[in-house]
């Protein structure tokens, strides 16, 4: 039989047919190339003959005033200043594990006992077999701790092995100072009356300026001591030498950002920053030590040192209280941080679980069947109440990030400051969504949250990630973890309103371009994710190009069949494989995640990094809030498939791009989590954005399961009702046919 071509139709469509593909294959290469513009940037830092390090556990900049501590304002003016995230290899960094982390350049732990309350004041014993140096009884024990009881393989005492001698004054000092087997070079219990001879003895020297514990006049009086002796310490200082002055330790079970100057010549008046933190005016314990010996330039300690050495940034106001406390006061920020997201997810997981109780009744009486003993559908009034509630729920975290903008943390209520921020903007984005030309359109309430929802992300990201640090629905630079790009909870967002966005915008499309919307939009996600100067997360970007890879292979309909999961394999291994490729050609000191990795690997070292995810992972799962909208998601979205009154396999017949969105948000963000140690955080917060607009459009769909759709060509007449629906979109013959 002859095939007859359609009038219209062109006569030959075989070269039409490869556009789609080519475009694939150019937005992929094109998304390869993105990951590797890095912008130039000059590594600026000075060098000097001497470095000093007088630090002080607990010190904090809150405890920093012109009058009282007149030698560390003094010092915090002329030099370059910054947070100190204090991690080690304790959840608490007690004095011994920061002095012992600080000497080491990596973390370390002086014990394996858990710390409850505040810190116990252990001061390690100290012999002296001579005149001279000094020796740490237990320092043995502790380097066979960290190496084989704990998982980060640390060696303490490899800074002081790195150099030719080293000075301890005070017996945390000397934790610094001791080399692998015990040995401190130079020793004095306390600062002699004329430190000079003793500061000059060897280019390392490291003071113990005291502990700063409890508040009000007892703290006021550890800090002036603290001032006292570093104001001795100046003026006894060697020529060309650089002062590192540091807060190296939490003093209780909550942690805290800490002190971080550095003062001398190419030191002056910036942000300290490295790159491990990426992010001005914020350094990590373990980029002391490489820091000193990039100062004395001399090499890192192969494979020893998990810092950076830090450097010099500039925009730092000159007006030390402006820079560092008040409403800029980082730690303050990360402290109010901590407890609203606790309260935060815990609430979100619960008004959530109870909402998709509240919706499963709806459902059940929303799907009716034709005919007069049809039950009555439920009142419009409460579908619509129900709708808004959807719509606001699946705007939670979108609207946290925003509400961040704000400085909520320096109020006295941070709680109900944010709470009403974030509520508000809730508001506005509900009454954005809902007044739309458009709304009665079954998709648009689900296009237009998930699109509100990966801008948010998207423009944060754009402007340096603010509110991603320290922020309620970002990530605290006190874990020590991350300090910019995009945290797990961002991730989560953006994988679940990218994908929606193109699963929305691809059903309006033809079958045949479809998988080049969903490839197109997720090409440009996987820039943002994997950029190092965006959302600096290798991990997710791999994360990524998997759920959209899988996307794009089922978005134009049918189900993942065996050829169609194999070439989405090969394009997301060939995307990862490139990925690796230009992240290992890097230099050290500038590769992601991913290019450390599998270095550690390729050396034999990565058994550590596999051990601390896994642990990261179980931890999560357990504590996290994010676990329990994952798991309620998970359910809801079954309920809505597998159960007759569900919907949602109705919604996937009449849109395939919606089922591929959702199928690729699932891959995507647990992929993320189980490889960045967050278990089931960046699916949680993937399901606290797009489940409830899922089940938005199930109840949609279902509220029009017994509604007759006009054959091409008919009508029921001018203007009729049949007409009218598909004309607002809310069940059309393009859409039947999907």
């Amino acid at each position: 039989m002859k095939r007859v071509r359609p009038p219209g139709a062109p006569r030959d469509r075989r070269a039409a047919d490869w556009v789609p593909y080519l475009l694939v294959v150019l937005v992929a290469v094109a998304s390869l190339i993105g990951l590797t513009i890095r912008p130039t940037g000059e590594t600026k830092r000075g060098t000097a003959d001497f470095v000093v390090v007088a630090a002080a556990a607990g010190l904090r900049w809150d405890d920093l005033d012109p009058q009282r501590t007149p030698a560390l304002w003094a010092e915090a003016g002329k030099g370059s200043t910054g947070w100190l995230s204090v991690r080690s290899a304790h959840q608490v960094t007690c004095p011994s594990d920061g002095w012992l982390t600080l000497g080491a350049g990596n973390y370390a732990a002086w014990d394996t006992q858990a710390v409850h309350g505040k810190c116990p004041a252990a001061v390690p014993e100290v012999t002296r077999p001579d005149a001279i140096g000094a020796n740490v009884t237990a320092q043995r024990a502790v380097v066979r701790t960290n190496q084989d009881k704990l998982p980060y393989g640390t060696t303490p005492g490899a800074l002081a092995e790195s150099v030719r001698c080293t000075v301890a004054i005070g017996a945390n000092a000397a934790i610094a100072a001791a080399r692998p087997f015990g040995r401190v070079d130079q020793y004095a219990e306390t600062l002699p009356a004329d430190p000079k001879k003793l500061l000059s003895e060897c280019v390392l020297s490291f003071v113990d300026l005291g502990t700063i514990t409890g508040s009000g006049a007892e703290r006021q009086a550890a800090v002036a001591a603290a001032d006292a002796t570093l104001a001795r310490i100046l003026a006894a200082r060697p020529d060309r030498s650089l002062m590192l002055i540091a807060g190296v330790a939490d003093t209780e079970s909550t942690s805290r950002l800490h002190v971080a100057i550095a003062e001398g010549d190419g030191w002056e008046g910036g942000w300290l920053t490295s790159a491990g933190t990426g992010r001005d005016g914020y350094l990590q314990l373990v980029d002391l030590a490489p820091t000193v010996l990039a100062a004395l330039s001399r090499s890192a300690p192969e494979k020893l040192f998990a810092g950076y050495a830090a450097s010099v940034s500039t925009g730092r106001p000159a007006d030390v209280a402006t820079a560092m406390q008040g409403r800029n006061d980082a730690d303050q920020r990360a402290i109010a941080q901590r407890g609203v997201a606790s309260i935060f997810f815990a609430v979100l997981a619960g008004i959530e679980v109870l909402l998709f109780l509240a919706i499963v009744p709806l459902l059940m009486r929303a799907r009716r069947h034709a005919g007069p003993a049809a039950p009555p559908g439920p009142p419009a009034r409460l579908v619509a109440v129900a709708e808004a509630a959807l719509i606001a729920a699946a705007l939670a975290i979108p609207a946290a990030l925003v509400a961040d903008v704000a400085p909520w943390w320096s109020s006295a209520h941070p709680a109900w400051m944010f709470g009403g921020a974030t509520f508000g903007l809730m508001l506005a984005g509900t009454l954005a969504v809902r007044l739309a030309p458009r709304y009665r359109m079954t998709l648009w309430p689900m296009g237009a949250v998930a699109a509100i929802s990966a801008i948010v992300i998207v423009v944060d990201l754009l402007t340096g990630a603010r509110l991603q640090l320290n922020g309620v629905a970002g990530y605290s630079a006190t874990h020590g973890v991350r300090y910019t790009g995009l945290g797990g909870v961002g991730l989560g967002v953006f994988v679940a309103g990218l994908l929606l966005t193109a699963g929305s915008v691809a059903q309006y499309v033809g079958r045949t371009w479809r998988p080049v919307v969903v490839v197109l939009l997720g090409g440009l996600g996987v820039v943002m994710v994997g950029s190092p100067y965006l959302g600096a997360d290798p991990v997710g970007a791999i994360a990524v190009t998997a759920g959209v890879c899988v996307a794009a292979a089922i978005s134009s309909g049918g189900w993942l069949t065996f050829p169609r999961f194999a070439w989405s394999a090969v394009a997301g291994l060939a995307v990862t494989a490139g990925f690796a490729v230009l992240d290992l050609n890097r230099a050290p000191l500038e590769q992601g995640t991913l290019g450390r990795f599998l270095s550690a690997l390729g050396s034999g070292t990565a058994g550590p990094a596999m051990q601390r995810a896994a642990a990261a992972n179980g931890q999560a799962l357990l504590d996290s809030p994010l676990s329990l909208l994952a798991i309620a998601g998970a359910v809801m979205l079954a309920f809505c498939q597998f159960s007759p009154w569900g919907g949602l396999n109705r919604v996937y017949g009449l849109h395939p791009a919606v089922r591929a969105a959702i199928s690729g948000t699932a891959v995507a963000s647990i992929t993320a989590g189980i490889l960045g140690g967050t278990a089931l955080g960046v699916a949680g917060a993937a399901a606290a954005t797009a489940v409830p607009v899922a089940v938005l459009t199930a109840l949609r769909v279902l509220l029009h399961a017994a509604d007759r759709t006009t054959p091409p060509g008919e009508s029921d007449g001018p203007g009729g009702p049949l007409l009218r629906k598909a004309d607002e979109g809310e069940l059309t013959v393009t859409e039947s046919a999907g």
